[in-house]
């Protein structure tokens, strides 16, 4: 083969899927490769793959998991809470967080939630910046409150999570795929 045609950069295959208890460990070491996430045992990102999988994403890039969404819908509440988003290193810069939102809000199992609910420490200015641009993009409002205080409930080992709220109205999903 000439080498020019070697040099060709095939294109890369992004998937945007629900997950299966199969990604559990893949899923783990994404989480321990994103600093400064909490990390959670194997066990339970093995669970969240199986009983939350409506509610939780996984992009893969090329066969490899670069990308983790874990959430479910509250309880009693129309509400979808976003628990962690993790993107890969090798997989920033592409958009990859938002993306992954939107895939999520717009599943079937999602569209009676009228609004996103995800906690936030202050210094995260990453989690912020991605939250903020889904607002934006979703055309919804986003708004915060204290809400795990550190003394409170963290007995001081934690910084605050602010409660950052969401609306989200419900347009078309190809309107917002852009």
């Amino acid at each position: 083969m000439p080498k020019d045609v070697q040099d060709i950069e095939r294109p890369r295959q992004l998937t945007l899927r629900k997950p299966d208890p199969t990604d559990g460990a893949a899923v783990w070491e994404l989480v321990r490769d994103c600093k400064p996430l909490d990390e959670n045992s194997m066990y339970c990102n093995l669970v969240q793959a199986e009983h939350f999988r409506d509610t939780c994403v996984v992009a893969d890039l090329d066969g490899d998991v670069v990308g983790w969404i874990s959430g479910h819908m509250i309880p009693n509440d129309d509400a979808l809470f976003v628990w962690q988003v993790a993107v890969s290193p090798r997989a920033r810069g592409l958009g990859l967080g938002r993306k992954m939102l939107t895939h999520l809000v717009d599943r079937d199992e999602c569209t009676e939630a009228n609004r996103l609910n995800t906690t936030i420490t202050r210094d995260n200015d990453a989690s912020w910046a991605l939250f903020r641009s889904l607002a934006r993009h979703l055309g919804g409002a986003l708004s915060d409150d204290p809400h795990y205080i550190r003394d409170e409930h963290f007995d001081g080992r934690h910084a605050t999570e602010h409660m950052v709220t969401i609306t989200l109205p419900r347009a078309a999903p190809q309107a917002r795929a852009a």
